[in-house]
């Protein structure tokens, strides 16, 4: 197909992907679904006339008429002085486990049944749910410059909702882990969920107003989502990013230092090259509170004329964009105990109700909590109910008063301490 395409364009490439995962389901405390699923495909993109054409199709013998089809789209397609990357390697990367690979859904279903055990025990009203999905995914990507190179990984994802009723007391969590290695840590996981349900039966009253304001690693997301879409070169080449033109400049905290690392072994978002072939290298984007980069696919690069930070991530039938692979905020020096002892009236942000409230790309948030907590004299004294917290990462960030010692993966590809926030606006129906 290739070499078909050669004959018809200036430049091509042709990736290949095969997916086939195995889906465990529980609800309601209880087993309730078992499949497997298999996908397969294949895409196209050529550079004709000077004009970008894309296409896919799940049949793999389709290749007359994809070929026609991504032919016919360039014809179309924008003008972007798009290269494809020559064969350069790409860091080592651990991500795929043949014991993880071939592990039976009847473990996976084990895994499932103990993780609810541990919700039940802490609370035995707890109403679970729960998704695990192992997949084994093999992608293939050549280009007529001369590259080819394929990726295997083997993750395995687990959704996790715990739902506590008590009359007109509602407690929801909704937490997510993954990995791509056969270990204990879906059991420190769940442990974690478990201590929050504990807490979560003390019961505390908060009135509106400015205050200090903790963020768990799950509650953090409500300041990295913002970053996420900042530091997005496709935002920056459309002018939206609030970050534009300010790269050297500081713009946050000196505490703060953001980074996409995708060279970190077993991590589902870490490869030796993206998927378009360029190899994957450690970005500092934000370094002690200085904007240093963005990331950038090969079209982004092309429109904004910087260089690919091999950030181009792609399904099957949507062409590569600039996407995070590992995002990891640099944790800080104090352990998040001595955080805790240290203020006197606060609020813990365990998880938000949602995540996206308010206008993200500008950095405005204005997010209802799901689970959160009092701080009181240096103590965690109980849940509080109906609360909110406001505000903009653009200027909330330029004062942080902690990071903690302690950090974690959460959903998925985030790695973040507790941060702490000084005076932050919090409002409650008290």
């Amino acid at each position: 197909m290739l070499e078909r395409l050669m004959q018809q364009a200036e430049r091509a490439e042709v990736f290949e992907i095969q997916s086939e995962a195995t889906k465990i389901g529980f609800e309601a405390n209880k087993l309730k679904s078992f499949e497997v699923e298999e996908t397969q495909g294949i895409a196209a993109r050529v550079v004709a006339d000077g004009r970008l054409g894309f296409a896919a199709s799940s049949d793999v013998t389709a290749v007359d008429q994809l070929i026609e089809n991504v032919l016919a789209s360039a014809q179309l397609g924008d003008e972007i002085p798009l290269h494809f990357p020559e064969p350069q390697p790409g860091p080592s990367v651990d991500v795929y486990n043949s014991e993880l690979a071939a592990l039976p859904a009847s473990q996976l279903i084990e895994i499932g049944r103990e993780m609810v055990k541990t919700i039940v025990d802490a609370d035995e009203e707890a109403n679970v749910s729960i998704d695990l999905t192992r997949r084994v995914r093999e992608t293939t990507l050549r280009n007529t410059a001369g590259t080819e190179v394929a990726v295997r990984k083997a993750p395995l994802s687990i959704m996790l909702e715990v739902e506590r009723v008590r009359g007109d007391d509602v407690v929801t969590l909704f937490e997510y882990f993954n990995t791509t290695t056969l270990d204990d840590g879906y059991r420190a996981f769940v442990d974690r969920v478990a201590e929050k349900l504990r807490l979560a039966q003390r019961v505390a009253t908060l009135s509106s107003e400015r205050m200090s304001v903790l963020f768990t690693p799950t509650g953090a997301p409500i300041l990295s989502l913002p970053l996420i879409h900042g530091l997005n070169g496709k935002n920056v080449y459309r002018g939206i990013s609030p970050m534009t033109g300010q790269e050297e400049e500081r713009i946050f905290d000196e505490k703060l230092t953001v980074m996409d690392d995708p060279t970190l072994d077993g991590r589902p978002g870490s490869s030796p090259h993206d998927d378009e072939g360029v190899p994957r290298r450690r970005n500092v984007l934000i370094d002690q509170g200085r904007l240093m980069g963005y990331i950038y696919d090969l079209k982004t690069a092309a429109l904004a004329r910087a260089e690919p930070t091999g950030n181009g991530e792609r399904s099957l039938f949507s062409p590569p964009s600039p996407s995070f692979s590992n995002m990891v905020v640099a944790n800080g020096e104090t352990p998040v105990g001595d955080i805790v002892a240290g203020i006197d009236k606060g609020l813990l942000v365990e998880t938000p109700l949602g995540l996206g409230q308010g206008n993200v790309i500008s950095g405005a948030f204005s997010n209802n909590l799901s689970l959160a907590f009092k701080i009181e004299r240096g103590e965690i004294v109980g849940r509080v109910k109906d609360v909110s917290v406001a505000g903009n990462i653009y200027q909330d960030l330029r004062d942080i008063e902690a990071l903690s010692l302690e950090s974690e993966w959460v959903y998925g590809g985030i790695r973040l301490p507790y941060i702490l926030l000084p005076r932050l606006n919090v409002v409650t129906k008290n």
